[in-house]
């Protein structure tokens, strides 16, 4: 079989086929074909429109549109109810039945048919707003400004700075140390734990005591004289306190400004602390995002709060202690009393870690009372929380605290959560078995001086610190880093400032006098100072005998007491 191709006739004078060569059959055929007019104003319509809604209402709608005639109609003049054959397939479900009275009130039911606001058909303005809408036509009110927090440490144009570090690379480090560490030391004493502190609750609340007899101590690492001879004894490399490796371990979660004073002395490495430094205080809603008054006047200022804060933790730390005058002692008794001085309740524990292969840290670490369970000796951690305004925070402590204990420990996780992660770290550091926190409020909104504890709590330091997203191995890639860091720069002095505006600390190097003076020739002013009158006339007698007589405020050997004034 073969297949034969017709003959095309060719057209020179135009396109398509000449009128001659049309065969008479195609001629006939063509003409019962229908032919619908139409003119260059109206539509085409589809061949075949899957997508149109051909319900009851839409073709008595469109019953006059008749005049438009699209390609895809039968006919001109043929309805599509007047063929027999004819059949509308609607894939679309039937509407579900409206439940209800019929007379029930619908507000969109109509919506199309009543007038339009100005807002349902936005401008140019509008559509330029940066929002993407219409603007905000709700009362005017005042933007919150965020708060500017300053410096903890004034920077002199005469410092060098060497590194600025994001925290954003803090995140990323991980480093394991081995766990327990060394114990080489422990100095001072402990008091018992008073178990019924535990079952104290807002209806039964006690009033916070004052405790003006008993002396506590914040002395830097290497006015430390059990740290200058395990230095002589070259038995670490690094040396540090508690508080100062929590500070850096717990850096990312800090928004206010801090700093580290780092000394590099031959092949040793000390981290201290300035005198009247911010470690020395507690923070009080650093996080928060509503700020708190700036004048130094205010009871709430961040200033005012930090120092309340100091004083309700050394007072709640030892009126929840068993007063029956035994105590726990240790290997020496604590380095920083005079003989016969009345000190708080305190065991320093030297511990050393393994960094590296040559490479030790021994840390100072602090735990504040003692607790016997069946024989087994426990060590405890005393901290409070305190509140000074429900209005702050938008939850009352005596309320809540019963019922919705969880709620009120997440609200100061959003608030206060770099304190609570330093507590934590530092009761890790010192190998707390327990850490009891307080929950201590004012009696009244505006009183500053008279507070009342309504709660104590006991959380074990490694599950709280899984509670709080706190990562031992991420806290410890942070000191690594930054001793290996500290470690490649020439002897000298150095200063870590963390960035009041930014999420970055920065490496200073400053002159080897930078610090020293500070303390006799530039005192802090009165309502600043943390010590109790006595303690300032003992200061003003040093600044009149000049730099020469600094040694003065320091006793012994470079310890120097802090006591918090009722103030």
């Amino acid at each position: 079989m073969g297949f034969e191709v017709g003959a095309v006739p060719s057209n020179p004078e135009g396109w398509g086929p000449l009128d001659t060569s049309c065969p008479p059959s195609l001629a006939s055929h063509l003409s019962h074909v229908p032919f619908a007019p139409f003119s260059r104003s109206d539509k085409l319509g589809r061949i075949a429109d899957w997508t149109r809604n051909y319900n009851a209402s839409a073709s008595r709608k469109d019953a006059h549109h008749h005049h438009s005639v699209a390609l895809d109609d039968p006919s001109p003049g043929l309805a599509a109810d007047e063929d027999p054959s004819f059949r509308l397939v609607d894939g679309k479900p039937p509407p579900r039945p409206r439940f209800g009275p019929k007379w029930r009130f619908n507000p969109n039911q109509n919506r199309s048919n009543l007038p339009q606001r100005r807002d349902d058909n936005p401008s140019q303005a509008d559509k330029d707003h940066p929002r993407g809408g219409p603007p905000d036509r709700r009362p005017y009110q005042p933007r919150r400004e965020a708060a500017v927090f300053k410096s903890s440490v004034d920077i002199q144009p005469e410092w060098t700075m060497l590194e600025q570090i994001p925290f954003s690379t803090f995140t990323k480090l991980s480093y394991s140390v081995a766990d327990p560490p060394e114990d080489l030391l422990v100095c001072g004493g402990l008091e018992s734990y008073d178990r019924t502190y535990d079952r104290v609750n807002p209806k039964n609340e006690r009033r916070l005591e004052r405790f003006k007899s008993r002396n506590f101590f914040k002395v830097t690492t290497t006015d430390d004289p059990v740290v200058r001879r395990l230095a002589n004894e070259d038995r670490a490399t690094v040396f540090a306190t508690d508080a100062i490796l929590s500070a850096l371990m717990c850096a990312p979660r800090s928004a206010y400004s801090w700093d580290i004073v780092v000394q590099r002395v031959g092949n040793k490495l000390f981290f201290d602390k300035r005198d009247g430094s911010q470690l020395d205080l507690l923070s009080v809603n650093e996080t928060s995002q509503e700020p708190l008054p700036e004048s130094k006047d205010d009871i709430n200022s961040a200033h005012s709060l930090s120092i309340e804060a100091a004083y309700i933790n050394q007072n709640f730390s030892q009126q929840v202690l068993e007063r029956n005058g035994s105590k726990v002692t240790f290997d020496e008794p604590n380095p920083f009393a005079s003989e016969g001085e009345e000190v708080a309740s305190v065991a320093y524990r030297y511990r050393r870690w393994k960094l590296d292969d040559d490479l030790y840290l021994v840390s100072r670490c602090e735990v504040h009372a003692v607790l016997d369970n069946k024989g087994q000796r426990s060590f405890l951690t005393l901290n409070a929380l305190n509140e000074f305004d429900p209005k702050y925070t938008g939850v009352d402590w005596r309320q809540k605290l019963e019922t919705q204990r969880g709620a009120v420990l997440a609200t100061e996780l959003k608030y206060n959560t770099n304190k609570l992660a330093k507590w934590t770290a530092q009761a890790m550091l010192g190998g707390a078995d327990m850490m009891k926190i307080g929950y201590v409020s004012r009696v009244h909104p505006r009183d500053h001086f008279n507070h009342a504890i309504l709660s104590v709590v006991g959380y074990k330091p490694r599950e709280f610190a899984a509670q709080i997203n706190l990562n031992p191995a991420n806290m410890w890639g942070i000191v690594k880093s930054m001793v290996d860091l500290c470690m490649k720069l020439n002897e000298g002095k150095y200063v870590i400032v963390k960035d009041p505006a930014k999420p970055q600390v920065r490496i200073y190097e400053v002159p080897p006098d930078a610090f020293e003076n500070d303390y006799v020739e530039e005192p802090l002013p009165e309502e600043e100072q943390v010590q109790p009158p006595s303690e300032n006339q003992n200061d003003s007698s040093a600044k009149e005998g000049g730099a020469g007589d600094s040694a003065a405020a320091v006793e012994e050997g470079g310890k120097k007491k802090e006591v918090m004034s009722e103030a």
